[in-house]
């Protein structure tokens, strides 16, 4: 496999514009994300031709590759090319972009984004082992006292709790600051003096910093007060940078970048953090409580669209607070119930009917990857955006079975992506009826979405290049399929 993601590697970089103009890269679920130095070097057309890459998002410097469920083996192989630590280089200089509201919102969902994504496996890993204890609960196999549960909710809370100091490590990298002092400041805000002195002055106290009041907060399970106190301490570092001697740099640098920062985050940034979150929460749930099931059809009919510009990133840190806060989340994660397993109906009707060999694989590899994994980038860009009307199939789908799911008051406990294995983080211990809820809505989304999508028909791809040398089709199609890729598109024969 290292072989075949090394030549992968090899062709996306020179697409890319070569080595040197990548300055960094990080990577999800299933997209490489490079930032660029010289957007103009991009060959959009021909990256999205390289075998083994499902589609391409470009959005000024910041170029998404998406290779599917093996892009951590790609990613491997283009660090090795490009010999760097992630990181951009601190020697080039970034280019001057004019600011605009289009230019600032694009940079702050890449903030998000690039903060987020890195973390979304510690965030799953520990709700579904919460989620483990709930079932062994649920069972009757322990009991709520019992050692065992207790460190089990423990386990699957630490990345909860300690989610500062995980945004404060990946946000560092993010806005090229020092890490540690980074994760030295966010610890502040969950070390234990800090959180008792906080609910001392919920209770009434006067607590003060130099004389200035500190607003009572509790940031155990927050993602945007951190976030800012990281981007703020990078702009702090590199003042204190220029105004500290060089032979005092070692000591008097991250001391007074610590006693400037840490009491800007604790007395405003914070409590403003904290706010921000706040609101966007309780824009979020104030639509779903206005339009009830409404809202979680709408944003199941709207998912699919969102993943395609990876604005889906936008709602994980209400996810997170949400979920932690009150250990469950009613309105996004049912949405996705209905769109991604509907991804996963539509690739299989796809599948069914095309006559084009390479495509019938490429669709059942990325139809099972949607259904059983959750990852719905394989269907999109390699089966549905291509054939465009199983894509309306998909999104038809998603507002039927997310209105369903909103009128059976469907709630998650983990933020992983609804699928066939991870059904069971929609059990409520309350009502075991849930899980069949759940699996009856799954079950009409792949039904409906294959359905629907050879009652809306598609353009087929010809079979014309597999015809002309139908051995190396076959071989071809096999090892897509076997990787969850899609095939080099091929041009329809009509305009």
């Amino acid at each position: 496999m290292s072989k075949e993601f090394s030549a992968v590697a090899r062709s996306v970089v020179e697409k890319l514009g070569g080595a040197n103009n990548v300055v960094a890269l990080t990577h999800c679920m299933t997209r490489l994300r490079f930032v660029l130095k010289d957007e103009a070097k991009i060959d959009a057309a021909a990256l999205k031709g390289v075998k083994g890459v499902i589609g391409v998002v470009h959005n000024g410097d910041k170029c998404q590759v998406i290779i599917g469920n093996n892009v951590a083996a790609a990613y491997k192989e283009v660090m090795k090319l490009c010999n760097f630590d992630g990181a951009p280089s601190e020697d080039t200089p970034a280019p001057k972009v004019k600011l605009t509201p289009k230019v600032i919102g694009a940079k702050m969902l890449d903030a998000l984004v690039g903060t987020m994504s890195p973390l979304i496996p510690a965030i799953i890993g520990g709700s579904m082992v919460k989620l483990a204890a709930m079932l062994l609960l649920m069972f009757n196999i322990y009991e709520a006292d019992d050692s065992t549960i207790i460190l089990l909710n423990t386990i699957g809370d630490g990345a909860f709790f300690f989610l500062p100091i995980m945004v404060a490590a990946s946000a560092s990298i993010k806005f090229k600051t020092n890490m540690s002092l980074a994760i030295g400041i966010a610890g502040v805000l969950v070390h234990p003096n800090f959180i008792d002195l906080m609910a001392q002055a919920a209770d009434g106290r006067a607590v003060e910093l130099f004389g200035i009041p500190v607003t009572s907060v509790r940031y155990t399970y927050t993602v945007i007060p951190v976030l800012i106190m990281t981007w703020i301490q990078s702009y702090i570092e590199r003042w204190v940078d220029s105004i500290t001697p060089p032979v005092t740099k070692n000591f008097l640098k991250p001391m007074l970048i610590v006693l400037i920062a840490a009491p800007i985050g604790i007395l405003l940034v914070g409590p403003m953090g904290i706010w921000i979150g706040t609101a966007i929460s309780t824009l979020v749930y104030t639509i779903h409580g206005a339009l009830g099931p409404l809202a979680v059809a709408i944003m199941g009919a709207l998912w699919p669209l969102l993943v395609l510009t990876g604005m889906h990133r936008v709602f994980t840190p209400t996810i997170i607070q949400t979920i932690a806060e009150t250990g469950t989340e009613g309105m996004v994660m049912p949405s996705e119930i209905g769109a991604n397993i509907g991804m996963g109906g539509a690739c299989l009707a796809v599948a069914w009917k095309t006559k084009n060999i390479a495509l019938k694989q490429t669709s059942m590899a990325a139809g099972a990857s949607a259904l059983m994994a959750g990852i719905s980038e394989p269907a999109l860009y390699g089966v549905l955006v291509r054939l465009k009307r199983p894509l309306i199939a998909t999104l038809i789908t998603g507002f039927i079975v997310g209105g369903l799911a909103g009128m059976a008051g469907i709630a998650s406990h983990s933020m992983a992506a609804p699928s066939l294995f991870t059904s069971v983080q929609f059990i409520d211990v309350n009502d075991p009826m849930s899980l069949v809820w759940v699996l009856g809505l799954m079950a009409l989304s792949v039904v409906l979405s294959f359905v629907l999508t050879l009652v809306l028909g598609f353009e087929d791809i010809p079979n014309d290049e597999d015809e002309a040398n139908p051995t190396a089709a076959k071989e071809s199609a096999q090892e897509n399929a076997e990787e969850g890729e899609a095939p080099v598109p091929v041009k329809p024969a009509t305009a």
